[in-house]
């Protein structure tokens, strides 16, 4: 089968509630579109999502109440959960700062770093911490009023409260499995994306950690006839383009 373009693939996409049953898929070609996935953009580099690739009948079998039974949980060949690990901010760091050591050779004296080099450590070492370090809400408070107080005199960045990081990882975690579902798209396979299930029990589940968040689960299969729910609809474009 030939990959489809990128205008074709998100043409192709929908998101599709019955799957067939009589067409399995193939497992390394799903594991292929999650490692594409992991290629998606990333704020600050940070990466901080995992992927849970299900490919076990009887786990599938377990999920799919937990979605509430949705079609396209029951009926899926696989799944995939894609959970958001801002949690795990410290350790990402400091593999962006492995990098740089990878990049820019360990332990350079800063008077012979590069002002890129300077830059880049001292963003993963000094702003990364502030941005996402908190305790009890308590720093993310007093970031915040500060925030307030100098962003009076120039801009920005505002969104420094532990709620607001959570949010900047759910938002890469989405772009993720966007990417996901355009590379599984591309190959001819469809997918589901469901926001809706009982997190709580798929997160004991699968043992993920209390701290992880599940962004959402994308079912995964072929189409059947009736596995599309009718035409697409979009708002017109012209109601939502805004050029400036």
């Amino acid at each position: 089968m030939k990959e489809k373009t990128v205008s074709e693939a998100v043409n192709y996409r929908r998101s599709v509630r019955i799957f067939d049953a009589e067409k399995p898929i193939d497992t390394t070609v799903v594991k292929k579109c999650l490692e594409q996935a992991s290629l998606a953009p990333t704020s600050s580099n940070m990466q901080l999502w995992e992927f849970y690739h299900i490919t076990n009948k009887e786990t599938i079998a377990k999920i799919a109440p937990m979605c509430f039974n949705q079609n396209a949980a029951k009926t899926a060949q696989q799944l995939v959960v894609f959970v958001s690990r801002k949690d795990l901010w410290s350790k990402r760091a400091k593999a962006n700062l492995a990098f740089m050591d990878k990049t820019f050779g360990k332990d350079n004296p800063k008077t012979e770093q590069s002002s890129r080099e300077k830059v880049a450590r001292n963003y993963y070492g000094k702003i990364i911490p502030f941005a996402y370090s908190d305790f009890l809400g308590i720093f993310g408070f007093f970031k915040y009023l500060m925030i307030l107080i100098v962003g009076l005199f120039k801009p920005m960045y505002r969104e420094v409260r532990n709620s607001d990081m959570r949010i900047v990882a759910q938002k890469t975690t989405g772009l993720a499995a966007q990417t996901f579902m355009l590379s599984m798209a591309a190959e001819g396979y469809d997918t589901c994306p469901m926001e809706g299930s009982d997190t709580w029990r798929v997160k004991k589940l699968l043992n993920i950690p209390r701290s992880a968040e599940i962004n959402m689960i994308v079912s995964c299969g072929i189409r059947t006839e009736k596995g599309v729910y009718g035409e697409r609809f979009r708002i017109p474009f012209n109601e939502i383009y805004k050029e400036v």
